[in-house]
């Protein structure tokens, strides 16, 4: 098969009432299984609603309530999980403590990580099933993921409107400039994590293995984090 009949089909898919339909399956699939690929199709999306179809809007509604959807999937699961989890832990030891450190960190700045780890692939996963195990509060977590997936859809979107905008008449590079933005977005965010990795490894700050055992159990028991 052709270039030609590959955008042919293409085409005829994204300007499909349905597509709207695939888009919310393959975002909320995406948020606890990572091997889909939302975002490029999110991209390819606004590459073609630059020339009226499918509608921009409707492609930002669409991507952001299949990504909060699938965020509270992943995040039903760790809860449901975390019970287990919590019960099998043993005070003083170290998975204890790297429980313990988690569910501080997420009390702290929970809000920001998750919204942070939207735009890494396989990372959103990590953190929405780490905030149910470790208990973070629903109200709080819908926020937050609200906030993610919009910001989410909306960037997606944007990128490939920008590209479909810019190669009118040739899609393909539309698309292949919304995709190559999106992971230079995600390189440069995975770059930044990892000095602050090494920064903190050379600082020797690991996760804590004492200090408030009595009360991370408590928690647990209760299926809250405190402050939360």
């Amino acid at each position: 098969m052709d270039l030609d009949a590959v955008m042919g089909v293409v085409d005829t898919a994204v300007t499909s009432p349905w597509f709207y339909l695939a888009l919310f399956a393959v975002a909320a699939v995406d948020a606890f299984f990572p091997v889909v690929p939302s975002e490029s199709m999110v991209i390819t999306a606004g590459v073609y609603a630059a020339s009226g179809r499918p509608d921009l809007v409707l492609v930002v509604v669409v991507a952001a309530l299949g990504a909060f959807a699938g965020d509270h999937v992943s995040f039903l699961v760790g809860r449901r999980s975390g019970g287990r989890l919590v019960r099998g832990l043993r005070p003083g030891t170290r998975r204890f403590a790297a429980f313990g450190w988690a569910r501080r960190t997420m009390a702290e700045r929970g809000g920001l990580i998750l919204v942070v780890a939207r735009y890494v692939p396989g990372g959103r996963t990590a953190v929405t099933l780490t905030m149910g195990a470790v208990g973070f509060r629903l109200r709080s977590f819908s926020l937050f993921a609200a906030v993610a997936a919009v910001s989410w859809g909306l960037y997606g979107a944007l990128l490939g409107y920008v590209g479909g905008v810019a190669f009118e008449h040739d899609p393909v590079k539309g698309v292949v400039v919304g995709i190559g933005l999106a992971l230079s977005v995600t390189a440069v965010v995975e770059g930044v994590r990892f000095v602050r990795r090494r920064g903190r490894a050379g600082a020797g700050s690991p996760p804590p293995e004492g200090g408030g055992a009595e009360r991370v159990e408590r928690a647990g028991r209760v299926g809250q984090l405190p402050g939360v």
